[in-house]
Parts: structure tokens; C-alpha cells; sequence
């Protein structure tokens, strides 16, 4: 067994980032293929474990399969917390979630260097399977933690190969049975921490490296199933088709244009086809619809106004028409009180009570949001200069990345040392 790592040894922030990078990226696309459950997914947790153990961390994997890393006694109770997770989204980028992790432990690099003194016990974390990518619910690790997840319901996903999450887990060498709410875990935190690039370009725009969150909108996921008469796209006169693909895109559109009016963001981008020929009109068109909305109001008007219009489109063609609500996040209002004492504490490291720091509301998703029921919950942003995420366009400079890993470290510092 090699000596933990000491703060002259450890790698640097590039360092680490340069040893996770290859991890399941495709070279075709350049974006990652990081899926829950996938030869991917498995190397991104050696990779964490084995941060964890050369720190002289303690490792632990949790029954719903997320991963922690401890300093400290894990039973002591109000514990700081910190981390992410190290899946993605189809084709997706580097920093989505991986700078988070990478963030934590150089964070704590930075306070051993600084010869900081822990009087509390800290964790770090990667949430298992928070982009949903595989399996089409976001956040399950940390949902099942928190009791947001039944095991029944956890049992019954599937991925589009029809391989249903016990199986996936079973093939990984995970035991699904033991999953389930976790609340003498999430009674041991004190307060959660989470870094992630931020989704937006609100930073870019201010000029400021890091930023903190205010508050996640309401957002969900709704699947349109769009039922038609299967024929030959040869043959079939067009006045005597009942093509659902016609619906489908009529709802795209309307998609757009309530959002448009109400002030939401709506997007359709996933799609089902059957019977997927390119000569054949299809009989099922499936296409799922993401919503968020700064405020539930005004989420439930846009959903309720494209569902509308897919119904009279779908009168209008001979279409039947279903919609199933598979996901759904209330609006998340992170704790004030945590919230303001990052604002002083990151404030306080530049020397000047008068600093402002940025505070952002966002439209993404986060396993911050789904703990936020359960513990105190805050989240800093580092800036992304384009804005763009969910692509292999997304970007953070290195700059702006050792920006962050310092507030981080500044912040587990006043939370968690003397």
C-alpha cells in the first residue's frame, strides 16, 4: 500500500483533471459517454477511489452506489460535505459534474497545504448517475438517498435496450436489492457544498470567476406519445395518412412558441420512432419534453399550453395522444443562511466587506437541489465563457477553475476548521 499523498505530493488540479479526461470520451463526437452503470462509469469510480486512498481518505460506497471519501469520523455528525458526479449526458463535456469532484479534493489539497485544522469531519462525493442519461431520471443517486425514489419505482427504469436498472447494476457487481432512503447518512451532514460549472453565461457577463446559487427553477420531464397508422410512404396518399410525425413536429413548434410567451425554456430532445423505417410512416412517434420555469406558475402554464395544442393537432390528423409526467423538481430555494455565509466568507478572502458576489439563479438540475429537503445546501458556479453545456463545447478556463477550487477550499475552510 503506497503512503497517503502529503500536500507537497499531491497532483495539482491539472493534473487530475489531464488523468480523468480520457475517461470514456468519444473520439468521434469528442464529448463523453459516461452512463450509469457502463465499463465508463466503473473507471470514473476507480479513478475517484483511488484519489480517495493515495489522500489516505476513508472510502465508502453507499447503498445506492454513490461514493464517499472521508476525513475524519463519518459517525461524528455535522459534517462538511462536498463534491458532485462524474457521469454525462450523451456526447456531453468535461466539466459538467467532473469539476465538481476534480474541485473537491484539490480543495482539500489546498487546506492540508495551508496547514488548516478540521474540527469537523469532511466528505467528499460522487452522486452516482445524476445526468439520467441511461436510464431517463436524473439525480437517482442522491433521489434514493434522500427518499425521493422508492425502490420499486427505482426497479422498474429501463434503459432503451430494455436492460432495467437492477440488471445494469447486477452486471456492475452492485447489489440492487440494498438500495433505498438513507437517513441516518444524511443525518450525519451538517452542510453540503457542491461546485459546478455553471450552465449560462451570467459570470461571463459580470466578469467574475465564481458565483453563488440562489435557487434551481422547477423543471420536469414529460414523455408525448403520439399514436398513428403505420403505411408506405410510397404509396399512401397523403389525404389518407394518420402520420404522427406531423403531430410530433406541430408540438415542437408550439413547444417553442408558449415558452417563448411565457418566459420558460421547452425543448424536445429525444425522440422515439416506430417503426423507424425511412420508407414507412411511422406508427409511434415518442418524444419527451423538457420544461423549466423560474416560478411553478408559470412551468404549469407552458406545459399545460403545448399539451393543448398537441391534443387539437393530433384531433386534426386522426392522432391519439398521451402524455406522462416521468420527472419532476419543485423549485429548490438553497439555504439563506448558508448561502450568505459563503457570500462573507469568499468576500472575506478578497479583503473587502464590500464585495458583491454574484448570485445566480439557474435552470439545471443538481444533486444539491434533491438534498436541499434534507440538509443545509449552497453551490458555487465557475464561470463558463460561452455559456454552452451539454456539448463538448463546454468550457472553463484553467484560470477560472483554480479560481474555484480556491473559494471552495476558502469555503470548506470557514465551515469546517477552526
Amino acid at each position: 500500500m503506497t503512503s497517503p499523498a502529503t500536500p507537497a505530493t499531491a497532483p495539482s488540479f491539472l493534473e487530475m483533471w489531464q488523468d480523468l479526461r480520457p475517461i470514456g470520451r468519444n473520439q468521434d463526437s469528442g464529448g463523453y459517454r459516461r452512463h450509469a452503470w457502463t465499463a465508463a462509469d466503473a473507471d470514473c469510480r476507480a479513478w475517484f477511489k483511488a484519489q480517495a486512498q493515495s489522500r489516505g481518505l476513508t472510502y465508502e460506497l453507499d447503498r445506492n452506489g454513490n461514493q464517499w471519501a472521508w476525513l475524519g469520523d463519518p459517525e461524528a455528525g455535522d459534517a462538511v460535505v462536498t463534491g458532485s458526479h462524474l457521469d454525462s449526458v450523451p456526447d456531453g463535456g468535461a466539466f459538467d459534474g467532473p469539476l465538481g469532484v476534480v474541485s473537491s479534493f484539490a480543495a482539500l489539497d489546498e487546506l492540508r497545504r495551508r496547514g488548516a485544522e478540521f474540527t469537523k469531519p469532511l466528505a467528499l462525493t460522487n452522486f452516482g448517475d445524476e445526468e439520467g442519461a441511461r436510464f431517463g431520471l436524473a439525480c437517482v443517486g442522491s433521489r434514493l438517498t434522500g427518499g425521493h425514489l422508492s425502490r420499486a419505482q427505482a426497479h422498474a427504469l429501463t434503459d432503451a435496450d430494455g436492460i432495467t436498472l437492477p440488471q445494469a447494476m447486477e452486471r456492475a457487481g452492485y447489489d440492487p436489492e440494498a438500495i433505498g432512503p438513507d437517513p441516518e447518512r444524511l443525518g450525519r451532514i451538517g452542510a453540503f457544498i457542491e461546485l459546478h460549472v455553471e450552465q449560462g453565461r451570467a459570470l461571463d457577463l459580470s466578469g467574475d470567476a465564481v458565483g453563488i446559487a440562489s435557487a434551481i427553477w422547477p423543471h420536469g420531464r414529460w414523455r408525448f406519445d403520439f399514436r398513428g397508422e403505420a403505411n408506405h410512404a410510397g404509396t399512401t396518399r397523403l389525404v389518407d395518412r394518420r402520420d404522427p410525425m406531423l403531430t410530433y413536429a406541430e408540438t415542437v413548434l408550439a413547444a417553442r412558441r408558449e415558452a417563448r410567451l411565457a418566459g420558460a425554456v421547452a425543448t424536445f430532445g429525444k425522440i422515439s420512432v416506430e417503426p423507424n423505417g425511412v420508407n414507412a410512416i411511422p406508427s409511434l412517434v415518442r418524444g419527451w419534453l423538457d420544461s423549466r420555469a423560474a416560478d411553478q406558475d408559470t412551468l404549469d402554464r407552458t406545459v399545460t399550453a403545448v399539451e393543448k395544442a398537441a391534443r387539437e393537432y393530433a384531433d386534426a390528423h386522426g392522432i391519439d395522444v398521451s402524455l406522462t409526467r416521468e420527472s419532476f423538481t419543485p423549485v429548490v430555494d438553497f439555504d439563506h443562511a448558508l448561502r450568505d455565509e459563503l457570500a462573507r466568507i469568499i468576500g472575506a478572502r478578497d479583503g473587502s466587506a464590500e464585495l458583491k458576489v454574484p448570485v445566480l439563479g439557474t435552470g439545471a438540475g443538481h444533486d444539491a437541489g434533491i438534498l436541499a429537503s434534507s440538509v443545509p445546501t449552497a453551490m458555487l458556479f465557475v464561470r463558463n465563457p460561452t455559456g454552452v453545456s451539454h456539448s463538448p463545447a463546454e468550457h472553463a478556463a484553467e484560470d477560472d477553475c483554480v479560481a474555484g477550487v480556491h473559494a471552495l477550499a476558502d469555503v470548506l475552510e470557514g465551515l469546517a476548521c477552526k
